[in-house]
This record gives C-alpha cells, sequence and structure tokens, in this order.
C-alpha cells in the first residue's frame, strides 16, 4: 500500500467513514501509463522525433502503449495538435477506454486546440455503441469551448431535403433537430418537431425527452423539465438516468445542492441506481460551492452502494480540497485514487505538492515526486518556480530545502 510520510505518524482530520476508500491488495498499483522501453529515435540538431508521433502510433496496437508514447513524446519537447490528438482518441474510443480520453479533451481545452467536428462526431458515435448517451449529450454540447463548430445549419438544411424527398427520418435524426432547436431556446420549433415524429409514428426515446428537459432547464422552466418525466411514463417511455441527469445538472448549475440530494433519495425510493455520472455531477457542484467536506461522504456512499468512482470523482475531490487549501486532505484522497489505480492529471499533482510545500510538509512533496517520477511525469516550470519562491520567502534552511527537493525529483 502506497502510505505517504504524514500518514505514518499522524492521524487523518477525515471522518471514520473514509475507510472504505483504501483497497488493501497484494499488487503493485498501475496506472494506465504504460511506458514502452524503446525510446523514438531523435534528430540531434532539432531534438524532435525524426519518425512523427502520428506515424508511430498507427504502428501501435495497444492503447496504453500509445498513451505512454503520447506523453513521451511531449516530454521530448514534442507539441502536440490535432492530428496526435485525434488519432490518440480514435485509438482509445475504438478500445472503449474513455477515461484517459475525458483527460485529453481537458488539455484541447486548456491548449486551444482547434479541432474539427469529425473527431467529436466519431466520439459520440462510440459512447452511443458503448451505452453511454449521457457522455454523448454532453460532448455535443460543449463541443463550441472545444475551439469547434457544430455544422448544426447544414444538418437542418440536409433534414429538410429528406421531408422535401419524402425520406423518413429516424429517431436519431429528429432527436439531433429536437437537441439543436432546444439549444437555441425554441423550445416551441422543438415540441413541434417532437408531435410531428409522434404523429408519424416515430417512438420518443428517454433521449428525445431529455433534450426537451433540457431545454426547458436552460430557459429556467424547471418545474416543466420535471413535469416531461411525467408525461414520458404516460406515453410509455420508461425514465432513464439521462433524465436524471439533466434536473441534477440545472439544479447544481442554479446552486441548489440539496435539492439534488433530494432528487437522488427519490431516484432510489424509485429504485433508480445512481451511476458514476449522477454521483459526479453531484461532487462536482459540491466543490465549486466550497462544500469539498460533503463531496467527500458523497464519495464514500457512492462507494458503500457498490458504485465504483472514475478518475474524475478523485480529481475533483483532490482538487476541491487543494482549492480550500486542505492539502494534507487532497493527499489522503489521492492515495486512494493511486491505490484504485487512477492516474491524477499532472496540474493536480503540480497543485497539491507547491501547496504541500507551503504548509511545511516536505516529506509529504517528496513522496507526490517520488510518484510522478514512477508515472514519468515531471513538475512544470510554473510549480518550480512556486516552489523556489515559497522557500526563498523564509530565512532558514532554505538551501537544505531545494536541496531536498532536487534530488527527489
Amino acid at each position: 500500500m502506497i502510505i505517504p510520510p504524514s500518514q505514518r505518524k499522524a492521524k487523518s482530520k477525515l471522518p471514520t467513514f473514509a475507510i472504505p476508500l483504501y483497497k488493501f491488495n497484494n499488487r503493485t498499483p498501475q496506472s494506465y501509463h504504460t511506458f514502452c522501453s524503446r525510446r523514438p529515435p531523435t534528430n540531434p540538431r532539432h531534438e524532435r522525433p525524426d519518425i512523427p508521433f502520428v506515424t508511430h502510433i498507427k504502428k501501435t496496437q495497444d492503447p496504453d502503449e500509445a498513451l505512454s508514447l503520447f506523453h513521451k513524446y511531449h516530454q521530448m519537447g514534442s507539441k502536440h495538435d490535432y492530428p496526435s490528438y485525434s488519432s490518440l482518441i480514435y485509438k482509445l474510443a475504438r478500445a472503449r477506454n474513455f477515461e484517459p480520453i475525458e483527460t485529453l479533451l481537458h488539455s484541447i481545452r486548456t491548449y486551444n486546440v482547434r479541432c474539427r467536428e469529425s473527431l467529436f462526431v466519431a466520439l459520440i458515435q462510440h459512447y452511443g455503441k458503448s451505452n453511454l448517451p449521457r457522455k454523448a449529450i454532453e460532448l455535443f454540447s460543449t463541443m463550441r469551448s472545444y475551439n469547434c463548430t457544430r455544422g448544426m445549419e447544414r444538418a437542418r438544411q440536409v433534414f429538410d431535403e429528406m421531408l422535401e424527398r419524402e425520406v423518413e427520418p429516424s429517431v436519431v435524426t429528429y432527436n439531433c433537430q429536437i437537441g439543436f432547436l432546444c439549444k437555441n431556446g425554441e423550445i416551441d420549433k422543438a415540441k413541434g418537431l417532437f408531435a410531428e415524429m409522434v404523429r408519424k409514428g416515430k417512438h420518443p426515446n428517454a433521449v428525445t425527452f431529455a433534450l426537451l428537459m433540457e431545454g426547458y432547464c436552460n430557459l429556467g422552466k424547471y418545474k416543466e423539465a420535471k413535469k416531461m418525466m411525467f408525461d414520458m411514463e404516460y406515453q410509455g417511455c420508461n425514465v432513464r438516468l439521462v433524465n436524471y441527469g439533466v434536473l441534477m445538472s440545472d439544479l447544481g448549475r442554479r446552486g441548489k445542492i440539496d435539492e439534488a440530494k433530494d432528487l437522488i433519495l427519490e431516484m432510489k425510493k424509485r429504485r433508480f441506481k445512481p451511476d458514476t455520472v449522477m454521483y459526479n455531477i453531484m461532487i462536482n457542484y459540491l466543490c465549486k460551492e466550497g462544500r469539498t467536506a460533503e463531496a467527500y461522504k458523497v464519495l464514500v456512499e457512492m462507494q458503500v452502494g457498490g458504485c465504483e468512482p472514475n478518475a474524475a470523482t478523485y480529481r475533483m475531490i483532490v482538487d476541491g480540497f487543494c482549492s480550500l487549501g486542505e492539502y494534507e486532505d487532497g493527499l489522503k484522497v489521492l492515495n486512494a485514487m493511486l491505490m484504485s489505480r487512477h492516474c491524477p492529471r499532472l496540474e493536480t499533482f503540480c497543485c497539491l505538492i507547491v501547496g504541500l510545500i507551503g504548509s511545511g510538509k516536505i516529506n509529504d512533496a517528496c513522496f507526490m515526486l517520488e510518484e510522478m517520477e514512477k508515472r514519468k511525469m515531471r513538475l512544470d516550470l510554473e510549480s518550480w518556480k512556486a516552489l523556489v519562491r515559497d522557500a526563498c520567502g523564509g530565512d532558514s534552511g532554505v538551501t537544505e530545502l531545494v536541496t531536498e527537493l532536487v534530488s527527489a525529483y
């Protein structure tokens, strides 16, 4: 078991229900960063690989090895662009390894990489094949934030051409148009299209109603959105988690966390088992409200109920504790994250290390640097600057502190 130095002597400040987070086994925890032993050849003049990353990744069959190559090229000074990101995401999506894709999408947004619509279309299709409709809807809704415009006007033209040629659109086609109208606040037109598909014998599914519900929520009409769940049952369409997810997200955005908690209780009474996505919505907004300790309780609750947290679950809570300056609690949760074989983002490692140093937790900071080294991750320059800046602010032990950090790195 990986135990940071501070935990070997000091008692945890977290409540006693934290125990279920720690999983004991005889195997060494592994992250999905499995680095290959062969280093790609480099060009000594430009310090860049002779073989482009995209060419190399196409020859790689193992998705984990492809991910390792991505990080390895980055450490060698290669700047990843859209072809690099898209090649890796395609390979991971085909393997249904969606967890690292979330991290890659975050990097795309952070570095403002301009993407083509085809990447998101393919990813949405893979989400659909993996029975992850909520993820598909979320990705579609956030495409513009990835510096990518959706060709919805052209899609509308194609839809109209289908009607003119008397080609019957499918439920999926109707859903796309209903979603587009709802996003633009045209809920009445969306309801008209909904009525048309029913009249033509097309049966709306849970996603259809979820899109309409989201449209109502965007207009501030939560009650009307919730009423739609009764309407869909009346029309013979079973309520799904995606419908509750729309309501949960709206309550979270409006800061109505307690009502969101009540919604989960209502789900359980109706024998709906919340999934990781539902719990993550709750945890996300609790952390944004500065209620990270409550988010931690939700993490324990989902584990007790048999729902496994994913990397995003842990990451939000660690980042939440860090934003509050509670770095020791953040370290305890990150330790549980590592034991669960999830790997934090580089930014999470850096933030936690800087905070631990600022709190005088040198041993814990060195422990974190060792964990980064195991995963072939390096502290970024800005974090090193912050560490040195904090170190030089004191009058004693500065030289020893910097020496210890550099040697650990």
